[in-house]
């Protein structure tokens, strides 16, 4: 395929001005953010093109914006309306990102269009015109972006159990009482890492080692106390605090602390891997027993095999020491003393033991009150919470027309739809979304968006914990309505938090950049 040319210079004068965007990947170091720049300046002279701005992600991921200031402030300051340059200069479709979601990648190229600036694509053998062919060509490339981060998640996934399988250790701290060493590929021994250090040469191999000879006597001693003494996590904590050792991150010693060192293999040498997936920068899942990869004897062990397995059976008895029939009886007192059941009156009840055990014990929560005889009512405080939202909604819209009329923009509100038509340039769309509670007592919110309407933008205002007042706010393009519903969280995925926003001033400003837009 031919690529067109822009017009040449003419008497050695520029005819456009554009900005570059690089980005540099810590797993693809070949593509140096020098090396784009390079392609990029020679594209530009070619093409009588001044470079007058460089937006630079150095040594971030292509899978997801979060973390790529960069590119954020790129679209910012195209949005903006405010930037003296025409169009940004890529390497290649790659570099603009390798996201999972070919769309994504799509929309905000699009986001640039759509402020009149045009994204060119130096190194792809098309030209980005908009025709029907860049288009899918376009779609192609961006296709195998994701998949070819898929595939090497893969392969570098199968890589790194093909090592923990050998002994080799896999990231992450030693941990008190261990070190790392770095050995080469025949397994000398080279040097001990200090925590933050990485190994400099691809061939070379980390494994762990015991540690100073003080730190492995304490925690032989946290077993011993555990085991023999019958002391538990936090009594061994207490000690250990006043007898002012620190852990190996020079912090008090808590009752997690010493529990993590009481149930980790690798004080007996076990070399244990998959214990909990983040593929593709996505959310972290806690995987089962039997997903991990393990290697006994892969490092001197400091602890005896004997005392740790004990541990792990006083652990595991502690942990089931009620039988079915004593956990009803005593959820079935609990009901009677407070006439109601919940995971939050559950799990703040002293002696008793957490919600989490009545539900993997018998299925679940509800399954659990059926046996003691309760049965959860409706809640209808959902109905009071409803009429105060329909107080509340047309407040919020009122005042967002106050404060963006104030900003010099006009907002013309649609009485049957209540949609808001800012400078004539865009409609939106202002839901409220109630928060609640689960059983397990976390907190969450469903957001419904008015689909049927095709607003070009909603803002979803987040409610807090009373229903009086708002949270956040949640910014969401029409472009990204795959669900009419959307459920949020207390914690949510990077990819849901870039809309979110603490107040809507950001909002509040859009209407008087358009205004300026247009009269330019």
């Amino acid at each position: 395929m031919e690529k067109s040319r822009l017009p040449l210079p003419q008497n050695g004068q520029p005819n456009f001005r554009a900005a570059e965007y690089v980005r540099m990947s810590t797993e693809h170091q070949q593509y140096s953010t020098h090396n784009q720049v390079a392609r990029i300046r020679e594209y530009a002279q070619q093409r009588g093109i001044e470079v007058v701005k460089t937006y630079a992600d150095e040594g971030k991921s292509g899978l997801r914006i979060a973390g790529r200031l960069a590119l954020q402030q790129l679209i910012e300051d195209v949005e903006s309306g405010a930037v003296d340059f025409s169009m940004v200069l890529v390497y290649d479709v790659s570099r603009w990102g390798r996201f999972q979601d070919a769309d994504e990648s799509a929309y905000y190229e699009y986001r640039c269009k759509r402020a009149g600036i045009q994204v060119v694509y130096c190194a792809e053998q098309f030209e980005n015109d908009g025709s029907p062919i860049s288009t899918i060509v376009k779609g192609v490339k961006r296709t195998m972006a994701g998949e070819y981060s898929r595939e090497l998640s893969t392969k570098v996934f199968a890589g790194q159990c093909r090592l923990i399988e050998l002994g080799y250790r896999q990231g992450g701290p030693a941990g008190f009482g261990l070190r790392r060493l770095l050995v080469d590929q025949t397994g000398a021994s080279k040097a001990e890492l200090a925590r933050g250090e990485h190994k400099s040469l691809q061939t070379d191999r980390v494994v762990l080692v015991p540690g100073p000879q003080e730190e492995v006597q304490v925690v032989q001693s946290i077993y011993r106390w555990f085991v023999n003494d019958g002391l538990s996590e936090a009594e061994i904590a207490s000690r250990l605090n006043c007898s002012g050792i620190r852990t190996d991150l020079g912090r008090e010693w808590s009752r997690a602390t010493v529990h993590e060192v009481l149930i980790n293999e690798k004080y007996i040498g076990s070399n244990v891997y998959n214990r909990v997936s983040f593929k593709l920068r996505k959310l972290r899942v806690v995987n089962p027993s039997d997903m991990w990869i393990r290697k006994e004897d892969a490092f001197p062990a400091i602890v005896a095999k004997e005392d740790f397995y004990t541990a792990q059976g006083i652990i595991r008895a502690r942990s089931r020491r009620y039988s079915d029939e004593e956990l009803i009886e005593r959820l079935r007192n609990l009901y009677q003393h407070r006439q109601a059941l919940s995971g939050l009156i559950i799990n703040s009840t002293e002696g008793m033991p957490s919600s989490s055990v009545y539900a993997h014990r018998f299925g679940s929560l509800v399954r659990a009150y059926q046996l003691v005889g309760f049965v959860p009512s409706r809640d209808f405080q959902y109905v009071e919470i409803n009429r105060h939202l329909r107080r509340m909604h047309p407040a919020i819209v009122e005042h967002t027309e106050e404060k963006m009329a104030a900003l010099g923009g006009s907002v013309r509100r649609d009485p049957l739809t209540d949609l808001l038509y800012v400078n004539e340039e865009f409609s939106v769309s202002i839901v409220l979304a109630r928060c609640r509670r689960r059983e397990s007592g976390q907190l969450f919110w469903k957001m419904r968006f008015d689909t049927g309407l095709a607003p070009d933008l909603t803002v979803a205002v987040r409610l807090d914990l009373s229903n009086q007042s708002a949270l956040d706010y949640y910014l969401w393009p029409r472009l990204d309505f795959g669900n009419p519903r959307i459920s949020l969280g207390e914690r949510n995925p990077v990819e849901l938090e870039n809309y979110r926003f603490d107040n809507l001033d950001y909002f509040y400003g859009m209407a008087a950049r358009t205004r300026l837009r247009r009269a330019a």
